[in-house]
């Protein structure tokens, strides 16, 4: 069973970013379609990053470690609207403002889309959606960086292209 809900309808878009469509998020997976995504990294205010993991259940990256909080933007959601629920979802974590980092495109054979990258400061519990998360803690920098240096780390390639083009972090 998938921890996303095939069913789930998302807007389809064209090399140019306007909408074109609707389509599953089992035919957008299926057929690589470009759409729109977020994504929300996650510090506390001593710096710390949240890292977890992603369970086996995935639909793309199932069991990798990730730095970002996200997904697939609904049709007609909003980016802002969209990154505060899945962060809402995946973490417990409600927040009213967030912090604009970049809007970047992102593909390889299992995902293509535009990615509205944010960042929040949050010093409260993380509740993790067990149906997507197998695993969380709080990493400093220094050592997320250090896992990123290892080649045999499993962390999702678009959360490493996001750490680049945002440069949300310091990674030394």
């Amino acid at each position: 069973m998938s921890a996303e809900p095939a069913d789930e309808l998302v807007t389809i878009l064209d090399e140019d970013e306007h909408p074109i469509g609707v389509a599953t998020r089992a035919e957008v997976r299926r057929a690589n379609l470009l759409h729109g995504a977020t994504a929300v990294l996650v510090r506390r205010s001593d710096g710390r990053v949240y890292v977890h993991r992603r369970t086996m259940t995935k639909d793309i990256y199932p069991g990798a470690y990730d730095c970002w909080a996200g997904g697939v933007l609904a049709v007609g959601e909003t980016p802002d609207d969209g990154a505060r629920r899945e962060l809402a979802e995946e973490l417990g974590v409600r927040v009213d403002a967030l912090q604009p980092l970049a809007v970047t495109r992102f593909a390889d054979p299992q995902v293509r889309c535009i990615y509205h990258a944010y960042a929040v400061t949050w010093d409260g519990a993380i509740t993790q959606q067990r149906s997507e998360i197998s695993w969380g803690a709080w990493w400093s920098v220094a050592d997320l960086a250090a896992h990123l240096r290892d080649p045999a780390f499993p962390f999702v390639p678009d959360g490493r292209r996001l750490l680049e083009v945002t440069g949300a972090l310091d990674l030394g």
